[in-house]
């Protein structure tokens, strides 16, 4: 059997396997690599998992646009790309192996770098689904004129596999940056911020930023990517402590994966990620949180109690907050509710699209929200 057809038989149990759900009314709960099990609230279901579905359908570097099947795993997407001195630039998280591009894109979850690049869903260019009634819908294309009106493929990017299974991706890739380096700036939270929106507004090549409070010092590390003129410009300019590339590479992975000691240390406390306007003060938390996105992604660890306080402080800022991780419930207080209720003329909307495109309600029901 090539593996053409071996792709084409892995699909048609899926799409045989949903069918039958469909009719019996049996939750499936999708599952690429499982990075990411921990990301939403907790599933039942029947486990329906893409690794079948695996490989690149089409790669076109002078086009920059690669179509990769859903079960591949993201780190040969990127050796693959690599090898051609392209990326996936926005720092797709693996969270220690395992993670799929199809768990990519249903995550929607973006790195460091995703304040000045953006993030995976400015990358879909088309995608193939199979949705809750075991048909198999294609949206998009593999160009930017492809996707212009209401842009479905995108819509995929983020809902959790709520609303149908991701069969196969088309995204946009980008040359690698010619040139790196990574700055380091002793100063408090309120600095970082100010110096951040600061040099946004000038032409500088800044990629990703990140600020952390370690062992009482307050540093932010600033990363740098673009042409080597312009790079080495910046470097001079802005000043600070240039640090060795190839050391703060692994640790640029180490923070898109949250490896780095300060996540670590949390302990029994929950993960709170915590969005707000780039320009937001320091914020009324329960320590000082670890800033990433130049200021608009604030990563904060707190006990279980701390729940109201963290969500009441994002609100006051006119942000969101999501429990990310859940701790090992050091306090008796209960697990809040991962995502925020969606204001009511949205929530109506999220709830006629899962009608829509999965009526039964078969796909990670639950996962996203109670429906």
């Amino acid at each position: 059997m090539s593996l053409a057809q071996a792709q084409d038989t892995a699909l048609e149990e899926i799409v045989d396997r949903i069918r039958e759900a469909s009719a019996r009314g049996t939750l499936l709960r999708i599952r690429g690599g499982g990075s990411k099990d921990f990301y939403g609230e907790w599933l039942q279901g029947e486990l329906l998992e893409t690794h079948g579905l695996d490989g690149i359908v089409s790669y076109e570097p002078s086009e920059l646009v690669v179509t990769a099947r859903a079960g591949m795993p993201l780190v040969e997407l990127e050796a693959v790309l690599a090898e051609r001195g392209q990326c996936l630039p926005f720092d797709a998280p693996h969270f220690g192996g395992g993670a799929t591009v199809g768990g990519m894109v249903a995550s929607g979850l973006s790195g460091p770098a995703r304040a000045s690049v953006g993030s995976v869903r400015d990358y879909v260019l088309g995608l193939t689904l199979v949705n809750g009634r075991a048909e198999t819908m294609i949206f998009g294309g593999q160009v930017m004129k492809n996707v212009a009106g209401y842009d479905v493929s995108r819509l995929m990017a983020g809902a959790l596999g709520t609303l149908g299974l991701i069969v196969e991706v088309s995204l946009k890739v980008l040359p690698i940056a010619p040139a790196e380096a990574t700055l380091k700036f002793e100063m408090t939270a309120a600095e970082a911020i100010r110096q951040l929106n600061s040099w946004g507004g000038k032409p500088l090549p800044l990629n990703a930023s990140c600020w952390v409070n370690e062992d009482g010092v307050p540093a932010l590390y600033l990363r740098l990517r673009g042409a080597v003129a312009a790079v080495e410009a910046a470097c001079r300019t802005l000043g600070g402590e240039r640090l060795d590339n190839a050391t703060m590479a692994r640790e640029w992975l180490r923070c898109r994966d949250q490896q780095l000691p300060w996540f670590a240390e949390r302990g029994e406390r929950d993960l709170w990620r915590v969005s707000v306007a780039q320009t937001t003060p320091p914020m009324d938390l329960p320590e000082d949180p670890m800033i990433e996105w130049h200021g608009a992604l604030r990563w904060v660890r707190a006990p279980r109690s701390e729940a109201a306080a963290v969500r009441e402080a994002a609100r006051a800022a006119g942000g969101h907050a999501t429990l990310f991780r859940a701790g090992g419930a050091e306090d008796d207080a209960p697990l809040p509710q991962r995502f925020e209720r969606l204001a009511p003329p949205l929530e109506h909307i999220h709830r006629e699209l899962k009608r829509q495109f999965d009526p039964a309600g078969i796909f990670n029901n639950g996962r996203l929200y109670d429906f």
